[in-house]
């Protein structure tokens, strides 16, 4: 059984997070996917740690870098020099997808934007990954993942809620702006090759960071146009369902995601207040919303009687959504994590060994993924790229490696 895109080759230009995420997942479902990197220093994130892979083969290997970039190809090739170039364009050229995240313009004067490589190979879908995308005053600006999250109205709605102790703008644990941005880059260009099978034709995708963040506020965004009201930080709490949050138990705290009024009627059972549903301020879930000040407290002063496994237990045999709040080592622990198989414990490594890594996601019936190749070693592929793809021979090879054009590992 072959992986959905093991017919295709991705030439990918771009760096840090959001470009390799996408990259990564084209090269989960079986995508070839070539990744040039500077010689000497490679993606940035080769350097951004701790942590480092501390011991073994894979010594000083950043964890930053293997979590964005299994499953590819490394080639280390210099594109300010001419022959840099000419070798990106060649690989341009057989190439189906080229995904980048230079800023807007950036490589124009290397001949590898979009209007100058769609000459050479006009069915070639080329992805264009920047902070504000190729328009609008915006555009030539830096955008970083952080700084997303603010201007994109994130952290408006994250964190405690400002009249509570630790209360203010908070952004999210994990950098959400350039992970959704790369999930969004992914849809594009598999939409592209839907356009490409029909019409023969390649086209250029703007994917802004900007715009995905927007987008992704989702009922958030649209519960201000509706009311012309901007939502406000409620720290674990839902605007619009309750009870719906984190509450404190006896040894830790509980995940309650009441999202029905049934589920309430069961908690409550389960908590043994049978007649807090016959109240009208709490029977249906608007009722609650309104006099969540009143019925929260109740809520709260009930969770802490007991421990968080005695309530899991007891509310999962009810049926009434809940859950723990893991830190990553428990995530890991869960059973249904490890009956999954999220952790891959043995990813193989160009140095013989093996590294850690966290399986793709996306399960096919008949075209399984293939998430079991570590990351690559600066330049481990430029050999054999220059030889199998771009037909060199050795001699040939021999001469980007003595003047510093390529690096191969």
């Amino acid at each position: 059984m072959t992986a959905p895109l093991s017919h295709l080759r991705v030439l990918d230009l771009s760096r840090v997070l959001a470009g390799p995420w996408s990259t990564q997942t084209l090269a989960d479902m079986g995508a070839e996917v070539i990744k040039i990197e500077r010689p000497g220093t490679g993606d940035d994130t080769r350097g951004w740690g701790p942590p480092f892979v501390d011991d073994g083969p894979a010594a000083g290997e950043s964890a930053y870098f293997m979590a964005a970039n299994r499953g590819k190809k490394s080639v280390a090739v210099d594109i300010s020099t001419e022959a840099g170039r000419a070798l990106v364009v060649e690989l341009a050229r057989k190439s189906d997808i080229l995904v980048e995240n230079y800023k807007v313009g950036g490589l124009k004067k290397y001949g590898l934007d979009y209007a100058s490589l769609a000459e050479i190979n006009p069915s070639l879908i080329y992805c264009s990954i920047t902070g504000f995308g190729q328009t609008g005053p915006y555009a030539q600006r830096a955008g970083y993942d952080f700084m997303i999250q603010g201007m994109g109205g994130l952290m408006s709605v994250t964190g405690e809620r400002d009249d509570l102790p630790g209360g203010g703008p908070q952004k999210a644990g994990v950098a959400l702006s350039d992970i959704l941005t790369g999930l969004n880059a992914t849809i594009a260009i598999l939409g592209a090759l839907a356009h490409r099978e029909r019409s023969g034709e390649g086209q250029h995708l703007d994917i802004a960071l900007f715009d995905v963040q927007v987008a992704s506020l989702a009922n958030q965004a649209l519960s201000y146009l509706v009311s012309g009201t901007a939502p406000v930080r409620m720290g674990n709490a839902h605007t619009a369902i309750v009870p719906y949050q984190a509450f404190e138990t006896a040894d830790g705290h509980i995940i309650l995601a009441v999202g029905n009024d049934g589920q309430f009627v069961r908690f409550c059972e389960v908590a043994g207040r049978p007649e807090l549903p016959a109240d009208p301020r709490f029977t249906l879930n608007r009722d609650r919303v309104k006099n969540r000040e009143t019925l929260v407290p109740v809520i709260a002063d009930i969770i802490r009687a007991r421990t968080t496994r005695a309530w899991i237990e007891v509310l999962e045999a009810a049926a009434v959504p809940c859950g723990p709040i893991n830190t990553i080592a428990e995530v890991f622990e869960e059973p249904q994590a490890k009956a999954r198989g999220l952790l891959n414990p043995a990813l193989q490594h160009a140095s013989g060994g093996t590294v850690p890594g966290v399986a793709s996601p996306l399960r096919f019936s008949k075209t399984p993924v293939d998430d079991t190749v570590a990351p690559p070693v600066l330049g481990q592929h430029t050999r054999e790229i220059l030889a199998g793809v771009l037909g060199l021979d050795e001699d040939a090879i021999g001469t980007l490696l003595a003047d510093g054009t390529v690096e191969s590992t």
